[in-house]
């Protein structure tokens, strides 16, 4: 049958295994460094592992391919599991977060990292952009509740990195329907880069698009 089925391009794998890790049905395993499809039908052609790809490897294609195999995935992901080493929790062991009563992460994409985004992807579709510098979310206790949640975030350090984010940003607002854009930086000078760079952006994309920029002051308070 002729279906949409995922494509992964080896030459621009760069072998994260974020895209493995990603798959529910486990269709992806990491042979040789690099990520493939091992069977036609272990794949739903839903896409989950799109947006984990920070190297835009993973696409879709319509082609021949066997029809995905609920069953054949249950039964793989059965025997996976059972052959999954086990660990007892020792007395030491950090709880989960649910129990020690530990807010939910409102985090709703990975990567995060300005670097490692993917310029398109279906969560930027009608999105609303949090562009913040690395510092932030330290800084800020309620950073999760107040900024990152109902939002697609992206963070990055231009004074770290050494790069100009401009670019990427620029591509990312230009090829996506962003709805706007929260810019948060620290009260730090060097933060700057992280605002103009997204200022920049905002500008090049030949687009009009609400923007904000908050400053969270090294003592974590808000300013202004």
């Amino acid at each position: 049958m002729i279906r949409r089925i995922i494509k992964i391009n080896e030459d621009l794998c760069n072998g994260c295994g974020a895209c493995a890790a990603a798959c529910h049905e486990g269709a992806i395993a990491m042979v040789d460094g690099k990520a493939r499809l091992i069977k036609d039908d272990y794949c739903d052609g839903l896409g989950d592992c799109l947006p984990t790809c920070p190297a835009g490897a993973i696409t879709f294609e319509e082609r021949e391919a066997a029809a995905y195999d609920e069953a054949a995935v249950k039964a793989r992901m059965a025997r996976m599991a059972r052959m999954a080493p086990s660990h007892k929790a020792s007395p030491s062991a950090v709880p989960h977060h649910s129990e020690r009563g530990c807010p939910e992460s409102q985090l709703a994409q990975w990567p995060v990292q300005i670097k490692l985004a993917p310029v398109q992807a279906p969560y930027f579709k009608d999105a609303r952009l949090l562009i913040a510098a690395d510092c932030t979310a330290f800084a800020y206790g309620n950073f999760h509740n107040d900024f990152i949640a109902s939002r697609i975030t992206l963070i990055g350090c231009p004074k770290l990195d050494m790069v100009d984010y401009s670019e990427k940003l620029t591509e990312i607002i230009r090829l996506n329907d962003i709805r706007d854009v929260t810019i948060v930086r620290m009260e730090v000078p060097c933060c700057g880069g992280i605002e103009n760079a997204a200022k920049r952006a905002l500008q090049a994309s030949g687009k009009s698009i609400p923007w904000q920029v908050v400053t969270v002051r090294t003592d974590g308070s808000l300013a202004g």
